[in-house]
């Protein structure tokens, strides 16, 4: 049975269109590296990375040049923090937060403000920002989904508290882009990151950073233009860039964005939903289970039971062949949220390629173990 956990937008989809390794396969046999050669590979290269440059622009509101690509969401995460948040600085987060927003504002010694405590609840999620969101706030830094529990915050009116306010605001959209509308101008968001590898079907090692200003830079070194300069070109995206492109992955990924187009956000959402919602349903009735669930909601569901704790239950579905997340999912702050810091949650996530009947195996299997 194909995966619950690797098959899906929560952590890494493993199950993808055939046309994304067919597109890594044909950049490693045809292509050599953007900006290094005036020669035929070279050229298609730079061809195909300024294609998906404009393939990630047209899907998520966004000019070419705006487009960044870095090796993962949390690599982007820390070029935006970085740039805006120093030593000292004030971040307001939410309650649902990754460690790839909370290291980096660790590490820097930022003052942290985490608002929007309560679950499934947008309204809370909105007062709490509305009253922690102040003129000294150098950043505020907002999951557009939380990874556990698939809460979707309400970041169209965060976003339009900060741009009344003049805050800089950074949304991570690992759990929704591909899924839910991300639209840079419109957010009018100074940044916005994102895997490649989950809800847009991209090869593992890619992950955007969509610029609405320029970036502090994390890596200096060649860019392939303007190699007089002794710093980096200041132009985007060439500014962010230093060194070689991860060209095959970008290729995947273009076939993922493809694929995503053609199927449409909505499309995939909707059907993410509806295996949540029948898994839930399934789940209701079984003694000793926590579900947790609400509005709104992506298509991930998280639980406990009391039978078993959770590494041992994610443990035994692997054994049957379904895999699902346990413990803490790296974002300790929602589950101390949550109240489930103790104990963590069994996750379960889905993707565009899980049917109706593994969610019925999957529930029979869960109700077996802990019968």
């Amino acid at each position: 049975m194909p995966g619950m956990d690797t098959v899906n937008p929560g952590a890494t989809t493993l199950q993808k269109p055939p046309a994304v390794a067919f597109a890594v396969q044909s950049a490693m046999r045809r292509m050599a590296t953007p900006g290094r050669g005036g020669h035929l590979p070279a050229m298609r290269a730079a061809d195909a990375v300024y294609d998906c440059r404009c393939l990630v622009g047209a899907l998520f509101g966004a000019q070419p040049e705006q487009v960044v690509f870095t090796m993962n969401a949390t690599h982007a995460l820390n070029l935006a923090i970085k740039t805006l948040v120093k030593p000292g600085g004030r971040a307001v987060i939410s309650g649902f937060e990754h460690n790839a927003v909370l290291r980096p504002l660790h590490h820097i010694g930022a003052n942290i403000t985490a608002v929007g405590r309560q679950l499934f609840d947008p309204a809370d999620t909105l007062a709490a920002f509305d009253r922690a969101v102040t003129p000294d706030t150098n950043a505020v830094v907002c999951t557009h989904v939380s990874n556990v529990f698939g809460y979707i915050l309400p970041i169209e009116e965060i976003a339009a508290l900060c741009r009344a306010r003049g805050v800089p605001f950074v949304l991570d959209a690992s759990q929704s882009a591909g899924l839910l509308p991300v639209h840079l101008a419109e957010l009018g968001a100074d940044f916005i990151c994102m895997p490649g590898h989950k809800a847009l079907y991209g090869p593992q090692g890619t992950g955007l950073l969509l610029c609405a200003r320029t970036p502090d830079t994390l890596l200096e070194g060649g860019s392939g233009s303007a190699s007089r300069l002794p710093d980096m070109p200041p132009e985007l995206p060439d500014h962010a860039e230093a060194g070689t492109q991860n060209v095959c992955g970008i290729c995947g990924l273009a076939a993922g964005l493809r694929f995503v187009q053609q199927q449409t956000p909505q499309r995939l959402l909707a059907h993410e939903v509806r295996q949540r919602k029948l898994l839930t349903s399934l789940l209701t009735d079984v003694p000793g289970v926590r579900l947790f669930t609400g509005e709104p909601q992506s298509g991930t569901l998280s639980l406990c039971a009391a039978q078993m704790d959770c590494e041992t239950l994610a443990a035994r579905l692997a054994v049957k062949g379904v895999c699902v997340r346990a413990g803490l999912h790296c974002a300790p702050l929602a589950h101390e949220s949550a109240g489930t810091l103790e104990t963590g949650t069994v996750r379960f996530s889905l993707s565009a390629f899980n049917t109706e009947q593994e969610i019925f195996r999957t529930a029979d299997l869960l109700k077996e173990i802990l019968a």
